[in-house]
């Protein structure tokens, strides 16, 4: 869709007052595991060609993860050339910034080795500032952490948080504890310290070090393992507010990737409904659980909940106040990537225009549309 099209699909968005369309889950990789070479110590070199991050999984997809049609055309896997991902994504859709939350990297929290998986995140976090993010001032990156040591997790954010392109945090949603729990709160402090959200991405429940991908244990096949992926992110969220983490850090900002919407307005109303009997058991929260997912929870629309009726959707979003939360994500190039007309057609018209940008530059700092030529900042409150 050209950049008239989208115009029709919301006029707003041409005002030229600030960007039109943000893409919050862009996920970029490396041609081959040599890529990374140059950028990880020569220790680590035998492990990461041999096994690179060593995690598996044991679901197989029929569909595979990667679309078909988004291979660059000089060679590697999607998502492996930026100059080609310019073209056939953020031009082809007329996007003013991606957000690029990287690919398998992340699941290195799951290695059991802390030192080599440390060690790899800094050396991709170093391969996408020289490799990435000057191909173009619309790509913005996110800082990729081991979370299995919050300690050097900690150190990395430092290490790069002041970083004008670095835009947040990122881990993946595969953990060996709930997020809420003290020991990640150094992840969340250096986080805070430098005005960065922390994202979550599923696809790592159940494999390397994690635990098993629902309470009762492992589904048996990928549908069925892809459907409950949002059991996840209540459980974290649950755990983050009712550990106190949002009291501790009142600046923190949350981003649940790619887990949908529809759950939230339930784990608000259970919450809430609790919290009037068992405060007790949680004397540092000052407010309503729900309150704390309204003001530091941010969501992405893939995958959006698609209803018979368009306008239950609306409603679920009037439910959690989602419409100031929700931010345009379309998952390229992952087999069930969204354009942003078929994200986007069924909201109001009201909520549109936040959902394409408004909610995302807020949160990003990017309150500009890219530069023709030379490097693009985002700015981070202190």
């Amino acid at each position: 869709m050209d950049a008239r099209k989208q115009e029709q699909l919301d006029p707003a968005s041409a005002s030229g007052e600030g960007p039109g369309l943000i893409d919050t889950d862009v996920h970029n990789d490396f041609a081959a595991r040599e890529d990374l070479l140059p950028y990880l110590p020569k220790v680590w070199h035998a492990q990461w060609l041999a096994v690179g991050t060593g995690v598996g999984s044991p679901y197989y997809s029929p569909v595979g993860v990667l679309r078909r049609d988004a291979g660059p055309e000089r060679g590697g896997p999607p998502g492996s050339d930026p100059h080609y991902l310019l073209r056939d994504h953020l031009e082809r859709f007329a996007i003013d910034y991606a957000i690029l939350t990287g690919a398998g990297i992340l699941e290195m929290s799951l290695n059991p080795d802390c030192d080599y998986a440390n060690a790899a995140v800094s050396a991709y976090n170093d391969y996408l500032l020289e490799q990435w993010l000057p191909a173009s001032p619309r790509f913005k990156g996110s800082i990729v952490v081991n979370h299995a040591d919050p300690a050097a997790a900690a150190r990395e954010i430092d290490r790069l948080g002041g970083h004008p392109d670095l835009v947040q945090v990122i881990m993946c949603s595969g953990a060996r504890t709930l997020y809420g729990q003290r020991c990640y709160h150094p992840i969340y402090e250096a986080a805070q310290r430098h005005g960065l959200p922390v994202a979550f991405h599923p696809g790592t429940e159940g494999r390397g070090v994690a635990g098993a991908p629902t309470p009762s244990g492992y589904p048996s096949r990928y549908m069925e393992w892809h459907n409950a992926l949002p059991g996840n992110y209540m459980a974290h969220l649950n755990s983050l507010v009712c550990e106190g983490v949002f009291e501790k850090y009142p600046e923190l900002r949350i981003v649940a990737i790619e887990g949908g919407i529809g759950w939230l307005p339930h784990l608000m109303w259970r919450m809430d409904k609790n919290y009037k009997a068992l405060r007790d058991s949680v004397p540092w929260l000052r407010e309503l659980p729900s309150t704390y997912l309204r003001r530091h929870v941010y969501l992405t629309t893939q995958p959006i909940e698609e209803p018979q009726e368009p306008e239950h959707l609306a409603q679920i979003f009037r439910m959690c106040g989602a419409e100031d939360r929700v931010m345009y994500a379309s998952d390229y190039p992952h087999w069930d990537f969204d354009p942003p007309k078929f994200a986007l057609a069924s909201l109001p018209r009201e909520m549109r225009a936040k959902v394409r940008s408004a909610n995302a530059a807020a949160l990003y700092g990017l309150t500009g549309r890219p530069p023709a030529g030379g490097r693009g900042g985002a700015s981070h409150a202190d």
